[in-house]
């Protein structure tokens, strides 16, 4: 989960390009309340390269949080933006 101004800045888009960049499956997601949902899985370094760069986004966010929670892997295949 990502906070701060992460809506509106081409934040999802630019997840995927990093994603796509690490080798990583998944998706990410605008919520309701203005955050954003990742979901990033593969290699445990590439998974810790995205969470990183969760951690700026793009040069137009301002990420003020990120929350990591580590769950099983769902066994995804490509990295997607979803609604």
């Amino acid at each position: 989960m990502v906070s701060g101004t992460v809506q509106g800045v081409f934040f999802r888009d630019s997840c995927r390009r990093a994603a796509a960049e690490a080798g990583v499956a998944g998706w990410v997601r605008n919520l309701p309340d203005g955050r954003v949902e990742a979901v990033v899985e593969g290699d445990p370094d590439a998974v810790e390269q995205v969470v990183g760069w969760l951690r700026h986004g793009p040069s137009r966010a301002v990420v003020e949080g990120v929350e990591v929670i580590e769950e099983q892997p769902e066994g995804l295949l490509v990295f997607a933006v979803t609604t």
